[in-house]
Formats: C-alpha cells, structure tokens, sequence
C-alpha cells in the first residue's frame, strides 16, 4: 500500500482546505486510514481515522466539528475536510494506511497502529 497526500498551502484562519490522499495497492477497501500531523518542533499527533469498512471514525478533541474524513474506494481516495481552520492547525499532514490484520470496524488513532506512511502535504493558517 502507498499513498501521496496532496492540497496543503497557506490560508487564512477561518478558511476551508481540503486535504487528498491517493492510496494505491489493491487491498485499499480492507484497510483503515488516518490522518497524523507534525507541527514544527513537536511530535506528530493523531487527527482523524476511519475504518477499513468506513462505518467508524475517530476525531482528536482539537478538530472535532471542524474537520470530516471521508474515503472513496472506488476511487482510492482519501479526503480530511478541514473547516474553520485555525493558526494551531499549522503542520505537516500525513495520511497512513494499516496493513496488518485486525477489526475492519475500528478506526485506530495511534501512529503505531499504521504500517504505511505516505509524503505529507503541508498545511500553514495564516492569523
């Protein structure tokens, strides 16, 4: 499995920004997705997941009403809706694909339950 993260750039706080991940290989349907991020000088940080059914998702307190995820398996693709973005949204946005076997109804929220990482796409708000 591998995936690119794409549509990062500068916007103002306030704005909307949607993020893309194109995740190639053929069991993308069966796998969870997430999204971490990376601010500068600090440790990356979950942001949002789904499950490999996309019944589940999972959001960290600090985008919850403001960001959505949501994937397309037809077109192997993964989206991170981000509304009303904020100056502390500032980083480097990574989306990540679990590879190993476990409940494709969970929508897992740590890094180390990921085995693929893509390139990140980065992310500045503006104030």
């Amino acid at each position: 499995v591998q995936q690119q993260a794409s549509g990062g750039g500068l916007v103002q706080a306030g704005d909307s920004l949607r993020l893309s991940c194109a995740v190639s290989g053929s069991t993308f349907p069966s796998v969870a997705i997430g999204w971490f991020r990376q601010a500068p000088g600090k440790e990356r940080e979950f942001v949002t997941s789904i499950s490999a059914r996309g019944d589940f998702t999972n959001y960290a307190d600090s985008v919850k009403g403001r960001f959505t995820i949501s994937r397309s398996s037809a077109k192997r693709m993964l989206y991170l809706q981000m509304n009303n973005v904020k100056p502390d949204d500032t980083a480097v946005y990574y989306c990540a694909a679990r590879g190993r076997s476990g409940s494709v109804h969970t929508a897992w929220t740590r890094d180390i339950d990921y085995d693929f990482w893509g390139q990140g796409t980065l992310v500045t708000v503006s104030s």
